[in-house]
């Protein structure tokens, strides 16, 4: 790290978000990056870590290792951190639903070096409430969801003072579409749910509970609208000051202030053109750095080509050198804030305070963001959103460059084959060798009592903490921490926020116009409705693009059935069969897309439905477009398919090509009702 002139203010945090296929494969590039001169760490964990599944349930297939590091136990949380100071390094761990897990083996892990928990430093995002929203992994119903948060935050602020217990997280928020006034609003009113419950907690002081408020964090976006960007974040630290000192009474102004950290914008970067990105990395950074008075805390970065797939080294380098050279090479820290006394700021961060406590107010009177969730208000609200946003986009109100304006290109010498990491399947089958011998040679008789005193902690009300520790130190794996959980709490499934409309939705474009036409003709031949199945088969909770679809293909007048995320192969291919469909598109971004297509595919010749075409969408690289092809998949979409009246176009074409080669339209067997119009079928699971 350079050792500038010691008046300088001290650069914020640089991290990158980081972390795939094994924990010596994640541990090395950590030690590389640190190396680097990154200052914290970022660990991403994959889809069945996150879900509270071992690498080796039938779930996880596919999954291991893809999006994240798989952690099943605490040999592997040692591996992951081997040859780092855990006392002095800041490690943030995007963990949720399994938060209060992988807080238990990093614990674990330190004591074992003899490092005391009091001196650990960093943060666990633990806001489970916007899991519900946007990314999707939840594991529970959100009431005792929010109690493993609180039960997170009250071991904290006894036991580990350096650690900031929660995140609560507007990323995802704006990811799915949200408006700057709904990701304040929604994250505040997430912030206020867990605060709330916090202070119910009888042993919890008052003063313990100011110092409480004062270590919660924020984890935001920042998107390309430069001034509205800033403007959002200096709202948001209003409106917290305001929240602490009237809501809870905080009167450190210490304790009020509003602390964040930052990954910019990943939802808009391109496929094509990938190279423009680098671009929009720094000018979203620009957003959250320049402001002294309301700079982040913490900032990572993604990779000029994550939307083709998983960055190399070399990319998260260059992610890494653009902080640094802001840092370093300006003269950014040396001067207080630009900002301070312009009018235009002021004015643009009234109106967005304004907006964001006018649906704020709204959410608390509904009983607040948990009842929200419930009753599916805020999930509709972010679909309607996206929906808009992608509209602009199609119409080209909204420009991006290289996208749907300035198209024409040179070809890049950067997005050859090989511009991306590939998971190799061979990782997922050594993830579970070594699982099978970690539970062979541990104390079976300590697993089961330390499972035992997990459950009658999770019964009665107990904080979670200890004996999720005592867990980690006897070998219990992260899925039978996750099984004894459900047993104790039971699953979920939220609300979709998807309603289908159909025909009798206003008119919006001469083009909808027009699809709802050739629906129409096409239900005539076929003698009955266009049906479409829309699935989201694994793990992957990132449902943006399947929403949409399945918005736009109802509004064109097909009978769609959406009910939301992580369903199985088979389920999918049972509601194919028992709906008649006559087409099934699949949705899938967590790079398990050809074990999951292949099970579909197979599953739907086993049941006589070889007639039924199959298109899926993802981030699928061009290699594995092939593969899915020879599948006998019809159509792949990737990111670079922003028209989507263009693709519920090519569903109508392929629907009708595949009946005139067959005559199938519809099948003979028994059709259950359609529950995609509502979130009635979407019922908790237990």
């Amino acid at each position: 790290m350079p050792r500038p002139n010691r008046s300088l203010e001290a650069p914020w945090i640089f991290r990158t978000y980081a972390g795939h296929s094994t924990a010596e494969e994640s541990n090395r590039l950590y030690r590389s990056n640190l190396a680097k001169g990154q200052t914290g760490l970022s660990v991403a964990f994959d889809l069945p870590t996150q879900l509270g599944y071992d690498s080796d349930h039938r779930l996880a297939r596919s999954e291991v290792g893809k999006v994240g590091v798989p952690i099943s136990h605490i040999e592997d949380m040692r591996t992951l951190m081997n040859g780092i100071a855990l006392d002095q390094m800041n490690t943030s761990m995007t963990i949720n639903a399994t938060a209060a897990w992988l807080l238990a083996l990093y614990i674990a892990t330190a004591e074992e070096r003899g490092t005391a928990r009091r001196l650990l430093a960093g943060t666990t995002q633990n806001d489970v409430i916007k899991e519900y929203l946007s990314r999707g992994t939840y594991i529970f119903p959100p009431a005792p969801s929010l109690r493993l948060t609180a039960d997170i935050i009250a071991f904290c602020a006894r036991e580990m003072p350096r650690w900031n217990p929660v995140n609560v997280c507007s990323y995802h928020l704006q990811e799915s579409g949200a408006t700057p006034a709904l990701e304040i609003a929604y994250s505040l009113a997430t912030a206020i749910a867990i605060l709330d419950a916090v202070r119910e907690i009888e042993e919890i002081t008052a003063s313990e509970f100011s110092r409480i408020v004062g270590r919660v964090s924020f984890f935001l976006n920042a998107g390309m609208k430069f001034i509205t960007e800033l403007c959002k974040i200096k709202a948001f630290a209003e409106l917290w000051e305001e929240i602490c000192s009237q809501r809870y009474a905080v009167t450190e102004e210490q304790c009020r202030r509003f602390r964040y950290g930052v990954q910019v914008n990943s939802l808009g970067l391109t496929e094509q053109q990938a190279e423009n990105n680098v671009y929009r990395i720094l000018i979203e950074m620009l957003a959250v750095v320049l402001s002294k008075n309301t700079r982040a805390r913490a900032v990572q970065l993604p990779a000029w080509n994550e939307a083709l797939g998983l960055p190399r080294p070399w990319d998260q380098q260059w992610s890494l050198r653009m902080q640094q050279i802001v840092a370093f090479e300006t003269d950014l820290l040396q001067h207080g804030d630009i900002f301070e006394g312009s009018k235009e700021i002021g004015r643009k961060t009234e109106e967005l305070k304004r907006a964001a406590r006018l649906e704020l107010e709204h959410v608390l009177s509904m009983g607040g963001a948990i009842a929200a969730v419930e009753e599916g208000y805020m999930k509709r609200k972010l679909v309607e959103a996206n929906s808009a946003r992608l509209l602009a986009i199609e119409t080209g109100e909204a420009v991006v460059v290289g996208v749907n304006a300035f198209t024409e290109s040179e070809a890049s010498p950067l997005g050859a084959i090989g511009a991306v990491t590939s998971i190799k399947d061979q990782i997922e089958s050594d993830q579970i060798a070594n699982l099978k011998a970690w539970r062979d040679k541990r104390d079976k008789h300590a697993v089961k009592v330390a499972l035992s005193e997990l459950k009658r902690a999770a019964v009665e009300g107990r904080n979670i903490m200890e004996p999720s520790i005592a867990c980690a130190r006897s070998g219990v794996t992260t899925g039978e921490w996750g099984a004894t959980l459900r047993e104790a709490f039971g699953e979920y499934r939220a609300p979709t926020g998807v309603t289908l409309h159909g025909e009798g939705e206003e008119d919006t474009t001469a083009e909808i116009r027009a699809l709802r036409q050739a629906v129409r003709s096409l239900a005539s031949k076929l003698g009955t409705a266009v049906r479409l199945i829309v699935g989201k088969p694994g793990l992957d909770g990132h449902s943006n693009g399947a929403e949409q679809i399945a918005l736009r293909a109802a509004q064109c007048g097909m009978d769609v059935r959406y009910d939301g995320i992580r369903f199985t192969p088979l389920e999918i291919v049972e509601a194919a069969r028992d709906n008649n469909a006559h087409i099934v598109g699949l949705s899938v971004l967590s790079g398990a897309h050809v074990q999951v297509v292949r099970e579909v595919m197979n599953g739907l010749r086993e049941n006589g439905l070889d007639h039924v075409p199959v298109v899926v969408g993802g981030i699928i690289p061009a290699e594995d477009v092939n593969i899915l092809k020879q599948l006998g998949v019809e159509r792949v979409y990737s990111p670079k398919d922003f028209e989507i009246n263009k693709i519920v176009h090519e569903i109508i074409e392929i629907v009708d090509q595949r009946f005139e080669q067959t005559g199938s339209g519809e099948s003979k067997a028994e059709r259950r009702p359609n529950l995609a119009g509502s979130d009635a079928g979407l019922t908790k699971r237990t």
